[in-house]
């Protein structure tokens, strides 16, 4: 036999030997399982069923499951902040109430966490005085953190003073308040604060439109309305009362309820 068909024989030999580890000996991988594919019912709830309320029949009216604070009748649901065991001693008038400057403010018998809050106010059609001195209140949160009600319309005053600000904390986004002669809207979206051993874990949020305008968007409180010094949140505390503040002018308030969230 010839060279060259011996070594055509022996190189025959070696790649079929090549071929058979590879197909014998050769280790294999697994195919890899396709994943179940998604089907819609898959990303569907059904239980528990969403709760039904009934909306109120037009913008502003307090829906089936609100607690109606004020429904232009009597302030049953308010007392004194200066002796809780006395009646509120603000004046009714037709369909709403006023402030009696130097009474003192007033307070919900019931307390409050997270809240959904509808309160229409006015300042005295009368314009008197300016910067703070003119239609001023406040809605006090958990009887701690202040959402100002004043007179903004053509009445300068610092920033995170006027109507809409978290008092002497966030200033408003925009002004969006009405003349003197007309009712102002607040719609609130309040998440109280959340405590861990006696200190803040989570500050309070809070969202408020002022006349179907937001002026505040989900924003941070520091902590308490302090006058004077930066705010913070020195105790932890629970729920507690809505109150709207004598400020020593005239302001007016009809339509309050609250949702608890």
């Amino acid at each position: 036999m010839k060279k060259s068909k011996i070594a055509a024989l022996f190189l025959f030999g070696i790649g079929c030997s090549a071929i058979g580890f590879s197909q014998v000996d050769a280790p294999t991988t697994p195919p890899e399982e396709s994943p179940m594919p998604m089907k819609p019912e898959m990303t569907e709830i059904w239980e528990p069923q969403v709760e039904k309320i009934t909306p109120g029949e037009k913008p502003g009216d307090a829906p089936s499951d609100a607690i109606v604070l004020f429904d232009g009748e009597n302030l049953d649901q308010w007392v004194s902040q200066a002796n809780t065991e006395n009646a509120a001693p603000w004046a009714i008038k037709d369909g709403y109430f006023e402030v009696v400057p130097g009474t003192g403010g007033i307070q919900t018998k019931m307390k409050f966490g997270d809240a959904q809050i509808h309160i229409e106010w006015s300042a005295p059609d009368k314009v008197e005085n300016s910067g703070q001195g003119r239609g001023n209140s406040g809605l006090f949160l958990q009887n701690r953190y202040e959402l100002q009600i004043l007179d903004s319309y053509n009445n300068r005053s610092y920033s995170n003073g006027q109507a809409g600000s978290i008092y002497k904390d966030v200033p408003p986004l925009v002004n969006a308040m009405r003349s003197p002669d007309k009712w102002n809207v607040y719609d609130v979206i309040y998440t109280a604060p959340r405590f861990k051993d006696g200190k803040i874990d989570q500050k309070a949020k809070i969202t408020v439109l002022h006349n179907g305008v937001v002026v505040q968007n989900n924003t941070t409180i520091q902590g308490l309305t302090l006058y004077i010094g930066l705010h913070n949140y020195p105790e932890a505390h629970e729920e507690d009362v809505i109150a709207l503040q004598d400020h020593g002018t005239k302001v007016q308030f009809r339509n309050i309820w609250v949702r608890k969230l």
